[in-house]
């Protein structure tokens, strides 16, 4: 998605984690500055906000600048430099937040957890089919150091569903009563079901807490093609 202004002079890097003050990780400049700055990273969580309501079929944006400034969740945003003529623009958003949950697993076992919640995941049409979702995903999981398993899901669109069995072999929710899903692997003490994008390392043994897997999710990114990792290579998500 493109704006009025150079997206590129407001977030410098491809993956961009915003909180509640709105301000870009890597920002410096004086308070004036500041001031457009975060008008502009508002407008564009607004803009995106939107967009991914309508795509939902929703009456209201579950992500705006105002529910972001008064909650603990972090929004994502994919940044694609090259666009719009060196100005770049926005190619995906993601919100995510931890929420506590009664959950109950297949054989009706009931848990009290404080998880990982995906409140929120869009990519623009024009940018679809192109990579940016799964990129995006992945820098969430590498930068919160979660697995893709150990996320709850708010009414999960068919789509999402879809994305998450293709990339991370996430198959048969696990429905719960309020709307929410979530799979085999989140319920405590409960083994990860391993996924072709991600290797795990057994070098602990340890319990960890609700929530978290006994292994060490540890994060090996693989490709079906060249020009995906080298879009991962450019916007140095693999170091």
């Amino acid at each position: 998605m493109e704006f009025r202004f150079n997206v590129n002079e407001v977030f410098k890097q491809p993956i961009v984690e915003i909180t509640n003050n709105l301000i870009p990780p890597d920002y410096t400049g004086n308070r004036r500055m500041l001031t457009d700055t975060v008008s502009k990273v508002g407008e564009v969580i607004n803009e995106l906000g939107f967009a991914s309501a309508k795509a939902q079929g929703l009456s209201r944006p579950l992500t705006s600048s105002d529910k972001l400034k008064n909650s603990e969740h972090s929004v994502y945003l994919a940044v694609d430099d090259q666009a719009n003529y060196g100005r770049g623009a926005v190619a995906g958003l993601l919100k995510m937040g931890k929420k506590s949950l009664y959950v109950f697993d297949r054989q009706g076992r009931e848990y009290k957890v404080t998880a990982p919640f995906l409140f929120d995941f869009y990519v623009p049409e024009n940018r679809q089919r192109m990579g940016w979702g799964k990129y995006l995903y992945d820098s969430m999981l590498l930068k919160r150091d979660i697995d893709p398993v150990q996320v709850a899901f708010d009414q999960p669109t068919n789509p999402l569903l879809n994305f998450l069995d293709k990339h991370y072999g996430m198959k048969d929710p696990v429905k719960q009563n309020t709307n929410f899903v979530v799979y085999d692997g989140f319920f405590p003490n409960q083994e990860v079901h391993i996924t072709p994008q991600l290797e795990y390392s057994d070098d602990e043994d340890e319990r960890h807490p609700v929530g978290k897997s006994r292994v060490k999710p540890k994060y090996t990114l693989e490709f079906p093609d060249e020009d995906e990792e080298e879009m991962y290579r450019s916007k140095n998500l693999l170091g």
